[in-house]
């Protein structure tokens, strides 16, 4: 359950969480035409830092273009302050942020040109999204019978509330099954993603991720983990995955802005490794975590400080 702060961007201003509303006819609510992000605030030793903002609003970006939504009336640099003022005025030290755009009321066929665009900013707090545990014990899943979206049916790159259709059945018929998560494979069979995250795979030191061609969201946190495993020293490829890999990894691991870096310990009830999170998904996690929370230099410059806390010295 989400609980509310106070206040909410609305196309340039500000308004209560309470005044946050839309009418029933909505183009979004009946089509899905809404493009969104979602995007970490680390509470850090230097104050609140907001995770690889202008990446993000940069991916919204382009996924409002895919959908000719080309004039939200703002500009990326607007939009990346906005950010930081929904979250300052809401006095949040860390909090999920979600950037909403999407085509409001006007007409109600599916042609949709016409309507007006609608930009909302909203923030909370929010926890570990796998939960707090699963980030050293890991989480077990099953391969999912749904596919994921195949090329030339809807922009896999563009992060358009519509395709998470897919995400809930992929993640629902997972859940219903006694897993917290499900891994889809693409239209060819080879493996994509999660519900909601990107997927590394490892086997004799290197590491594997799949190509963007297989139908996977191009995640921010993905893009991080690229970085850091070269950083890092260790070997990694861009290649498709058969499913059967899968089963004899040595390691596997989800990555997302809500997930982060979470180790995967079984698929379809199949042990990965040895059951638990392995030693190169727990140096990955470490960095990324570090870096994230403040704790080691931010070398990448992936966060902006809001402001430092008044209880830090100097």
């Amino acid at each position: 359950m989400i609980k509310p702060t106070e206040k909410i961007w609305h196309n340039g201003e500000f308004i209560d969480w309470d005044d946050a509303k839309v009418h029933v006819l909505t183009h979004a609510l009946h089509y899905g035409t809404s493009v969104f992000e979602g995007i970490r605030c680390y509470d850090t030793c230097r104050g609140p830092a907001i995770f690889r903002l202008p990446e993000h609003v940069r991916r919204m970006y382009e996924s409002a273009k895919i959908y000719r939504m080309l004039d939200p009336g703002f500009s990326q640099d607007e939009i990346v302050q906005a950010c930081k003022d929904v979250t300052s005025v809401n006095g949040l030290k860390s909090c999920y942020i979600r950037p909403v755009l999407f085509r409001g009321f006007g007409d109600v066929g599916v042609r949709s040109l016409d309507n007006p665009i609608e930009f909302y900013i909203a923030c909370w707090e929010w926890g570990r999204y796998l939960g707090s545990e699963a980030l050293e014990q890991g989480v077990n899943v099953c391969v999912s019978s749904w596919t994921r979206i195949a090329p030339n049916t809807l922009p896999a790159i563009a992060k358009v509330a519509a395709n998470y259709m897919n995400s809930q059945l992929i993640l629902m018929e997972a859940n219903l099954h006694g897993y917290t998560e499900g891994i889809a494979l693409d239209a060819s069979g080879y493996v994509s993603e999660g519900s909601g995250e990107n997927i590394f795979l490892v086997r004799d030191g290197i590491i594997y991720t799949p190509p963007l061609g297989t139908s996977v969201l191009p995640g921010i946190t993905r893009d991080c983990v690229v970085r850091l495993a070269v950083d890092l020293g260790y070997e990694l490829k861009e290649q498709a995955i058969p499913r059967e890999w899968l089963y004899i990894a040595d390691e596997l691991f989800f990555t997302g802005t809500a997930a982060e870096v979470t180790p995967i310990r079984s698929v379809d009830q199949i042990e990965v490794g040895n059951g638990g999170r392995g030693p190169i998904t727990h140096h990955i996690q470490s960095e990324f975590l570090a870096i994230t929370e403040g704790s080691a230099e931010d070398r990448f410059g992936w966060l902006s400080v809001l402001g430092t806390r008044n209880s830090v010295a100097a």
